[in-house]
């Protein structure tokens, strides 16, 4: 398994602050109806970084959003390096593992089955008092303090290690864009997970390094949604998918005002962004990044389709992809994705991914736009197409597509394909199933959706 290693070098202090001002009275997390002060926070923060054991890399498998951040900066105090994997999956989290030889797992839930050597998190005492004497933490800025892995929607998952320096320079380009956006006080509820690279920046770092709160559940259903909300003050910042964007529209649920809707892990529809912004009175933002780049353009989908960049971003079209220069990056990073650039280079418009575009006969189509037609088709309630791995005779890479649509038949589905787009690329096979394989954030790894077509067959 390949690492890329994401090393800051770029003229930072050499030690950064873990937590961005050293206010003790600042309320960092809201948990259960309580308020967790900064100074409340790092008494935690020392006191299980004490008790953990020598190591060189920990899988931090805290659920509990404010659990993870005390075992997040707990591990990061001890010099060592928390594993994120894509998934809490036991097969995804035994991967890791076996990547690094001596590690252990730290969580604050009893886990069956365990993974080996896991260790609870103490129990975090919310009348813990701060020493007097503790000082505010500096940490190194060449540290490496996190290793995130890829969701493997396109393959393999992969390992992209972070260093504090580059997650300072990474939130500073978040930061600054919703305090244009929305303003400089905000409290966050996240629905996506703190182990997803997109959950760290939007609801681990925006707390750590850019003074707002966090609420510490990561609420699923729409009636938990509201009630997180409703449990932090305005001004309201909602961190959260698609996939979970669509289920608050349609279910009706009433929510408290909230600022803001911030998106990502998935392309979000123009339809379901104005449908959020009529229905609950907000702005709807959608980030673009990756686990290798972490966030580094934005825009409002009901307003631009093209996407602006973060201050100090440069990208560099490629035949097959796009490098990108940014202040987190040491060294341009090449990512899958076709623009096009526009406005001296600071917006582009995304033209599809490398891997993502088909050619047939001469003609050609991007999986991505298949499978936008297919969920527009009426009665699709979820759909995905993508390219089977063998070839057939001619050498040419078979469509497949799975549909969650009861009402509907195949024959139907594919009638109203063959209205919408070349017969060339009509998926064959097309299975109806109860519903896809989606992870945590939405996403959809291609193993799980081979495997799910191949139990169909």
């Amino acid at each position: 398994m390949a690492i890329v290693y994401d090393t800051y070098q770029r003229e930072a202090p050499e030690r950064l602050p873990l937590l961005s001002a050293a206010d003790p009275s600042r309320v960092l997390v809201r948990q259960h109806g309580a308020a967790v002060t900064a100074a409340q926070f790092l008494a935690h923060v020392h006191a299980v970084a004490a008790g953990l054991p020598v190591a060189t890399a920990v899988v931090n498998l805290c659920e509990d959003r404010y659990a993870f951040l005390v075992a997040f900066c707990a591990i990061v105090l001890r010099g060592q390096i928390n594993l994120l994997p894509s998934s809490r999956a036991p097969q995804a989290v035994d991967e890791v593992m076996a990547a690094h030889p001596g590690c252990y797992a730290l969580g604050e839930q009893a886990l069956v089955p365990a993974p080996p050597g896991y260790r609870l998190l103490p129990s975090l005492d919310l009348t813990m008092p701060l020493d007097a004497d503790t000082s505010w933490p500096m940490i190194p800025a060449d540290q490496a303090v996190a290793i995130g892995y890829t969701s493997g929607s396109t393959g393999m998952p992969s390992a992209n290690v972070k260093t504090w320096g580059s997650f300072h320079a990474s939130n500073a380009g978040n930061l600054g864009m919703l305090h244009a956006a929305v303003g400089r006080h905000l409290e966050i509820v996240a629905t996506v997970p703190p182990q997803h690279m997109y959950g760290m920046e939007m609801s681990v770092l925006l707390p750590l390094l850019g003074g707002v709160s966090v609420h510490a559940g990561r609420p699923f259903f729409p009636a938990d949604v509201a009630a997180a909300l409703a449990e932090v003050p305005a001004p309201r910042l909602l961190v959260t998918t698609p996939v979970h964007l669509r289920a608050l529209v349609e279910s009706g649920i009433a929510l408290p005002p909230i600022a803001a809707v911030v998106s990502a892990t998935a392309p979000l529809p123009v339809e379901l962004a104005a449908a959020a912004e009529q229905r609950f009175g907000a702005l709807v933002l959608e980030v673009f990044g990756s686990t290798e780049t972490c966030v580094f353009a934005s825009r409002r989908p009901t307003v631009d389709e093209d996407w602006s960049l973060y201050d100090g971003v440069t990208l560099h079209p490629q035949p097959d992809g796009t490098a990108i220069e940014a202040p987190q990056l040491s060294t341009p990073i090449t990512l899958a994705d076709i623009v096009s650039l526009s406005d001296g280079g600071r917006r582009f418009r995304l033209r599809g991914r490398h891997a993502d575009m088909l050619e047939i006969a001469g003609k050609r189509a991007s999986l991505s736009d298949l499978s936008r037609r297919l969920l527009a088709i009426p009665g699709v309630q979820d759909g995905v197409v993508f390219q089977l791995e063998a070839a057939d005779a001619l050498g040419v890479h078979r469509i497949a597509a799975l549909a969650v649509a009861p009402g509907l038949d195949e024959h139907m589905i594919l009638d109203a394909l063959r209205r919408a787009i070349d017969p060339l690329f009509l998926p064959r096979p097309l299975r109806l199933v109860a519903a896809l394989p989606r992870n945590e954030t939405g996403k959809l790894p291609r193993a799980a959706l081979l495997e799910l077509l191949h139990h169909h067959d």
